[in-house]
């Protein structure tokens, strides 16, 4: 069975617009919505769509990658995934609201207490109500949750809350 160039290209065309406009989303930090969810799972369509596109022109392809210039631009592009896997940075190109994230939950409870204008009885309430155990007005969300940045903003929204949210 033949794969139909008909379909195959503009599913292709498709799968790369969503993906390449979602992606520079991302880069810029400027997604919102389903951006990001939609540029993570979509993105198989451009795969699947890259693959037949491939099957349909393999002909084409062959020609491209018997030239010098075809042979260069695939390797080149190979080499730079293999080393995708090994060389790191160290520039993590965190948030900028990671740093001030990162102070809050590390804090003392009593401390937080004081950003929050409230008591540190207060504010372990609050926390218990997110399912959070505090023991010492010593201790600090990250240490309560850990490392994981998503999961120190939650128990921060719930630190922080006012009742009127």
């Amino acid at each position: 069975m033949a794969i139909s160039r008909q379909w195959v290209t503009p599913l292709t065309a498709g799968a790369f617009l969503l993906s390449a406009v979602t992606g520079a989303l991302m880069f810029f930090h400027l997604d919102t919505g389903l951006n990001k969810a939609a540029h993570e799972w979509l993105s198989w369509a451009l795969l699947a769509g890259g693959l037949l596109h491939l099957v349909a022109n393999f002909g084409a392809f062959r020609n491209h990658i018997a030239k010098r210039r075809g042979q260069l631009l695939v390797g080149s592009f190979a080499l730079l995934l293999v080393l995708s896997f090994f060389i790191t940075s160290d520039e993590h190109h965190e948030r900028p609201f990671a740093p001030p994230v990162r102070a809050l939950a590390e804090a003392p409870l009593s401390l937080l207490a004081e950003v929050a204008k409230t008591t540190p009885e207060q504010l372990r309430q609050r926390l218990t109500q997110a399912g959070l155990q505090a023991t010492s007005d010593q201790q600090s969300i990250a240490e309560l949750v850990g490392a994981d940045m998503g999961k120190q903003l939650d128990a921060l929204g719930a630190a922080l809350a006012t009742k009127g949210e």
